[in-house]
């Protein structure tokens, strides 16, 4: 016994020594906008658009997210995060007899399209038993359809509240369903036999589901208290592109929608993808625009114009927002290049299928890349034509660091896969030894990038470097149980660093950009001026 309590003990020290940082992934995309069924305010992970139609229910005309999840896989995307949003949608019900009143049951999903039917049985009941039953309760394609979606089955439920099975309670853990009080005096009716000699018929739900209104900016926005809109993001596996397709086929998202949606991003170290207006109709139209346009934000990227493809629903070419075919770009484009420079490739083209709405000129792309936009092209540009894709952070007033798309997904790839690779120092003392490990394993990890040429300086320390010594653990820091650690990266001009510090407490961890003195152009010069430059700012 010893000997196993021994060995477990080792197990669990050599789980908590640090390893090779991970590099997280770059190009999962989330969206959030209305669909056709499936759980509301969940940030549900989808790797093809076939799983998107057994979800969300496939295309559906007044949902803009269905087309650009769909153009999202067909241009390159492999996986992504859907979360879906109603505006007054109504789920149906469903109504078991019982005797002289009914168990009346709700489905947890909205929507016309959320066909359930249930069954109720009384096998391997005793007599002794009068007010147990069995539930079958099923998701089903479609209306009298017998593909079966999902099932869930409940044995010895009871109609009484005291009963330690009440069906109340059980059903609390039910993915499809909930219990509309009060509760019958009697157990539900057995289920009559099926047609055709079937040996247990079903009762479908009533037809009262309600697909809601369509959106408006509050319904994708959501609040923070309750986990909805954008919020439900919050407890999702990590995201890299965000997608807000248009509210409806005429309505565009809103500016509060957008400020909201580049917070979000921030906060997980992603991209907000953003439509062009439906109004900027030429690539005259669209310079005209953004002279006005009033949302700038290095956590965003425009790509101009919309894109045209076949819509199967309606049988002819429709114009689409691109913010899905951008996305499933930027992904296919991170499969063969490296995040530094995967932006500027040769995959950053549409595939067949998907065109743009508009032609635009070289001329016209130059200047819609000085105010922020990049044009989305069917065929290669002209080698070496100088463009290179922007944040909307460029164009605005004043300089800033991530105007360049490749600088900015680089410093958000970093900044995450550092914050989630030295979690591990929470488990460890908060002292000297620690640090030097954590400050030797990013430096490791920079050091291999740097390798790889997404750094500019040949020397390292004119490069990157890691700080985590005394001088970002100070007494204080570490009475407030905190870990912090330092570090930097040039994506420009050598010895010029974009810098951010990592910090790691119990329950939560955050890493964020610094400003360290503009004139720091070694790594020496910026370890002196720690102090003045952060922990005093």
């Amino acid at each position: 016994m010893a000997d196993s309590l021994s060995a477990g003990a080792q197990l669990a020290q050599r789980s908590r020594e640090p390893h090779a940082i991970e590099r997280v992934p770059t190009a999962v995309a989330a969206f959030v906008g209305r669909t056709l069924k499936g759980p509301v305010n969940q940030a549900l992970a989808v790797h093809s658009f076939n799983e998107f139609q057994q979800h969300f229910g496939g295309l559906w005309q007044p949902s803009t997210l269905a087309y650009a999840v769909e153009h999202f896989f067909e241009n390159g995307g492999r996986e992504a995060r859907v979360v879906r949003v109603a505006n007054g949608a109504r789920p149906p019900t469903l109504t078991l007899r019982a005797g002289r009143g009914a168990l009346r049951l709700i489905a947890l999903n909205p929507g016309s399209r959320e066909y359930l039917r249930a069954s109720v049985d009384y096998d391997g009941l005793t007599p002794g038993e009068p007010e147990r039953f069995n539930l079958v309760v099923q998701r089903v394609r479609t209306a009298g359809s017998e593909l079966v979606q999902d099932q869930e089955i409940y044995r010895r439920l009871s109609v009484l509240p005291g009963s330690g099975r009440c069906v109340s309670d059980v059903l609390l853990e039910s993915r499809l369903v909930r219990v509309l009080e009060p509760l019958p005096a009697e157990r539900p009716e057995r289920s009559a036999s099926g047609p055709g000699g079937v040996a247990v018929g079903y009762t479908l739900s009533n037809p009262d589901g309600d697909d809601g209104a369509p959106l408006t900016d509050y319904d994708i926005i959501g609040a923070a208290a309750s986990g909805t809109g954008l919020f439900a993001l919050g407890g999702a596996a990590g995201f890299n592109l965000l997608c807000i397709p248009p509210l409806a086929r005429d309505r565009d998202v809103g500016l509060s929608t957008l400020l909201v949606a580049a917070r979000v991003c921030r906060e997980h170290h992603a991209l907000l993808v953003v439509d062009p207006p439906a109004a900027w109709t030429s690539a005259r139209a669209a310079l005209e625009g953004l002279r006005t346009w009033p949302f700038r934000s290095d956590s965003a990227v425009m790509y101009f114009p919309r894109v045209q493809a076949f819509d199967r629903l309606r049988g002819r070419i429709e114009t689409f927002a691109s913010c899905g075919a951008a996305a499933g770009m930027i992904a296919r484009s991170d499969e063969t290049w490296p995040v530094w420079a995967a932006a500027e490739s040769e995959e950053a083209i549409l595939r067949p299928g998907l065109r743009p709405a508009v032609a635009v000129s070289e001329a016209d792309r130059a200047r819609l890349a000085h105010a922020g936009v990049n044009t989305l092209l069917a065929v290669r540009a002209a080698p070496r034509s100088g463009v290179s894709p922007r944040s909307l952070a460029a164009g605005g007033s004043g300089a800033s660091d991530w105007k360049y798309l490749s600088a900015r997904r680089l410093a958000l790839f970093i900044a995450a896969s550092i914050e989630q690779g030295t979690r591990w120092v929470l488990l460890e003392n908060n002292g000297p030894s620690t640090w030097k490990r954590a400050e030797a394993q990013v430096e490791s990890f920079l050091d291999e990038l740097a390798a790889q040429g997404a750094f500019a300086g040949a020397a390292a320390a004119d490069s990157h470097f890691a700080i985590a010594d005394e001088r970002v653990n100070r007494p204080q820091t570490l009475a407030e149980g905190k870990f912090n650690l330092l570090f930097g990266f040039a994506t420009s001009k050598p010895g010029e660093f974009d810098t951010w510090l990592v910090t790691h407490r119990a329950g939560a961890s955050r890493v964020r950009p610094v400003s360290v003195n503009r004139s720091a152009t070694s790594k020496q010069r910026v370890e002196w001026e720690i102090e003045t430059s952060i922990l005093r700012g």
